[in-house]
C-alpha cells in the first residue's frame, strides 16, 4: 500500500480537456475528501470510464437528454456529478469540456484514512474489506468509503479553491509517462447495444490490485505493444 504522497491540488484549467483525455489524465491522481470533522481521506485514482454525451448510447445524456438529475454533465468542466444507482448506491463522475460528457471514477487505491473508510463500509459487504485494496474497488464502494453522496458532493466544482470538501491532487511521486494503462470496454452497459458496450472507453492502471475488473486479454495486448 502506498504511503502518504507529495502532491499539489489541481486547478480549474487542469480539467479543461476532452472526456477521453481526462480519463487518462486522472489515472494516478489523488482524490481527496475532507469530512465535516476535518478528517482527510485520500485514494489514488486507478480506474476510469468515459461517457461521451450526446452520441454515447450508454450515457445519461444520450441524444441530448437533459434533466435536473443529469444537469452537472452540462455544467463547466470539473463539476462533480453524483447519481444514485439501484436506488441505494452512488456513482461519482467529473464533467469534461464537452457538454453532456463526464468521466466516471471506478476505483481508488486507498492511501490515507483507511480506518475511516472501513467504518463507512461497515454493513456494506463487510467481509470484503479485510484487505485495504477492497475498500474502493468499484464505483459504489468508492463513494461509500469516501462518504460521497448526492446531497453532499453533487455539483461541487473541483477547480474551486474554496471547495474544502472534495478535490483532486497531482502526485509528484507518480510519473504519468511511466504508467502502464489498459484500455478496454466499459462494465454493465450491455443494454446500450453491442457497439457501445464494446467500445474501449474504460482505462485502468495495469497491475494495480484495487482495479474493479481486469481484462486479461487487453493486458496481454498491452504487454505485446
Amino acid at each position: 500500500m502506498a504511503l502518504h504522497c507529495a502532491s499539489k491540488r489541481l486547478v480549474k484549467k487542469d480539467f479543461n480537456i476532452s472526456c477521453q483525455e481526462m480519463a487518462f489524465f486522472l489515472l494516478g491522481k489523488i482524490l481527496v475528501r475532507q469530512l465535516d470533522n476535518g478528517t482527510i481521506l485520500k485514494g489514488r485514482i486507478v480506474e476510469t470510464e468515459c461517457y461521451l454525451g450526446n452520441e454515447d448510447k450508454a450515457s445519461k445524456s444520450y441524444n441530448g437528454r437533459r434533466t435536473p438529475a443529469n444537469e452537472p454533465m452540462y455544467m463547466p468542466f470539473g463539476t462533480c456529478y453524483v447519481y444514485q444507482t439501484y436506488g441505494m448506491y452512488y456513482c461519482f463522475n467529473i464533467s469534461s469540456v464537452e457538454p453532456g460528457a463526464a468521466v466516471l471514477l471506478r476505483s481508488l487505491e486507498p492511501i490515507v484514512g483507511m480506518e475511516e473508510m472501513k467504518q463507512f463500509r461497515q454493513g456494506k459487504r463487510a467481509s470484503e474489506i479485510t484487505k485495504p485494496e477492497k475498500l474502493c474497488d468499484g464505483p459504489s464502494k468508492l463513494c461509500i468509503s469516501m462518504d460521497i453522496k448526492k446531497d453532499n458532493c453533487n455539483k461541487l466544482d473541483l477547480g474551486d479553491p474554496d471547495n474544502n470538501m472534495l478535490w483532486v491532487e497531482d502526485d509528484f511521486l507518480m510519473n504519468p509517462d511511466h504508467l502502464s494503462v489498459v484500455k478496454t470496454s466499459r462494465i454493465g452497459i450491455e443494454s446500450a447495444g453491442e457497439e457501445w458496450a464494446q467500445k474501449p472507453l474504460r482505462f485502468y492502471i495495469a497491475g494495480n490490485s484495487s482495479v474493479s475488473k481486469r481484462d486479461k486479454r487487453a493486458e496481454k495486448h498491452l504487454l505485446i505493444n
